[in-house]
């Protein structure tokens, strides 16, 4: 977002990614590839990568036109050092948030993918796997299917609220307000 040529570049590639849905990508990339944890998390990170780029964007247009970044460099103070010093600081705390929101929408990805049986292998105890072999029993042990379901669903809100307590330890304007 500081440089504006290779911003333009960045977010055309971001918007390219943002088209292809997060489910069919991981389908495709292990067929190509067959299955292993190591594909899953690329094929659950890739899809990630334009959201976060695209707010940490966000944030760096507002701080560039910040009267301290300005000085900074009227200064004398190089590109590096401005972006290490003053751009890269004011983003930590959007990253921290967007990753809560992030690790909760990759828990869900996983489970949805081991769930359809191209996640991660039956041998390592996944909710998606727990829920995908418990299906056949749902006449007989409900629990069996539900159990898994509801941790899934309480770890992803846990992971959510979080996010959200973090959006407000972070917010300048939600402590001024208090």
């Amino acid at each position: 977002g500081y440089v504006r040529s290779f911003d333009n570049i960045v977010m055309r590639v971001m918007d390219g990614l943002m088209s292809i849905p997060t489910i069919l990508l991981a389908i495709a990339l292990i067929s190509l590839t067959g299955p292993g944890i190591g594909i899953l998390i690329v094929a659950i990170t890739i899809p990630q990568m334009p959201s976060v780029t695209r707010l940490v964007r966000s944030v760096v247009l507002g701080v560039r036109e910040r009267p301290y970044v300005e000085a900074a460099l009227c200064g004398g103070a190089r590109l590096p050092k401005v972006l290490w010093r003053h751009i890269l600081p004011s983003t930590i705390p959007a990253l921290m948030v967007q990753s809560a929101n992030v690790c909760a929408d990759a828990i869900l990805t996983e489970a949805g993918l081991s769930f359809l049986g191209v996640g991660v292998p039956p041998e390592i105890p996944s909710w998606g796997n727990m829920i995908a072999s418990s299906r056949l029993y749902l006449s007989i042990a409900p629990l069996t299917i539900f159990a898994p379901g509801i941790c899934l669903a309480v770890t992803v809100l846990a992971v959510n609220l979080l996010g959200d307590g973090l959006r407000d330890l972070f917010d300048p304007r939600a402590k001024r307000r208090r």
